[in-house]
């Protein structure tokens, strides 16, 4: 059963999140990337997970139906991990296994680091380390966290290009353009799907411009070094060969970092979730969650 709720998470902010699963099974949080409403998390991919688990996933500030005020509200990237507590506490969850993908990723770290006694367990898709521990390659060599690959050139070309407004079906090209770059060519790509995905994103959001407040937002004070490095909070990584993103050894590196951390490999995975990933990726999450 679907849950839908506005949440007055700090002054002047609502967020929009949904429950689904049995309201006493374990909670699950899932918490997207940058400018990335909650839909970005599939309805399928949802599902599979409620079988076993109460599946929370919201809007970000400046994303989705929640509250879109960075010009008038500014604020430091920390501030989204404290609206994913709040989240949590909204809806009278003391404890949830939690799954953060990209910047949601970095999201989980800075609970895993700060607040390790709100999660049961933690699942790192698609992002890198907050840490600044070298990384070390198999032969024992060591490349330093500024030396790792970066992201890909065409997808940081299309991010540079400035935004106009051409209208929703021009808006969904761009996004089925991005989606492409993003999913990394291992799998084939199913550009209706995309569009589809997209098409309910922006009839949720009720307009299709994109944001951009979590490119203009602080980056400053995310590094946990230290604290990653003591966690007891158990994290499994997620390692997608074809991560145009955060390529490879960018998951080796949060393993190593990550006290206790896993890894597991999706096969043909990219930047993205499309429906060939949902069933592997959703067992992963699951036996990773069955024993916490």
């Amino acid at each position: 059963m679907d849950h839908l709720i506005d949440l007055d998470t700090a002054p002047g902010i609502r967020l929009w999140a949904e429950d689904r699963g049995a309201p006493d099974a374990p909670p699950l949080l899932l918490i997207m990337g940058a400018q990335a409403s909650g839909l970005g998390w599939p309805d399928e991919l949802v599902a599979l997970l409620a079988a076993q688990h109460r599946v929370i996933r919201y809007d970000h500030r400046d994303t989705g139906r929640s509250t879109w005020a960075y010009d008038d509200q500014p604020y430091p990237l920390t501030t989204l991990a404290d609206d994913a507590l709040a989240v949590l506490d909204g809806l009278g969850v003391a404890r949830a296994h939690v799954v953060g993908m990209s910047l949601g990723g970095m999201l989980t770290q800075l609970l895993i680091a700060d607040h390790p006694d709100r999660l049961l367990s933690a699942t790192l898709i698609g992002t890198s380390a907050l840490s600044d521990t070298p990384y070390i390659h198999p032969d024992g060599t060591r490349t330093p966290v500024e030396e790792l690959p970066g992201i890909d050139p065409r997808i940081m070309e299309l991010w540079s290009q400035p935004w106009s407004d051409e209208g929703r079906e021009a808006e969904l090209d761009r996004r089925v353009a991005h989606w492409r770059l993003l999913s990394g060519g291992h799998i084939p790509f199913d550009a209706d799907y995309f569009r589809t995905l997209d098409r309910k994103v922006i009839a949720h959001t009720g307009h299709h411009r994109p944001g951009d407040a979590h490119g203009r937002a602080d980056y400053s004070g995310m590094l946990r070094t230290e604290q990653l490095a003591r966690t007891t909070v158990p994290t499994l990584v997620v390692s997608a060969p074809a991560e145009p993103v955060f390529p490879l050894p960018h998951a080796q590196h949060l393993a190593q970092t990550i006290h206790g951390a896993h890894v597991v490999e999706i096969p043909g995975m990219g930047h993205a979730l499309p429906p060939e990933i949902h069933k592997p990726l959703a067992t992963a999450i699951l036996d990773h969650t069955a024993h916490r």
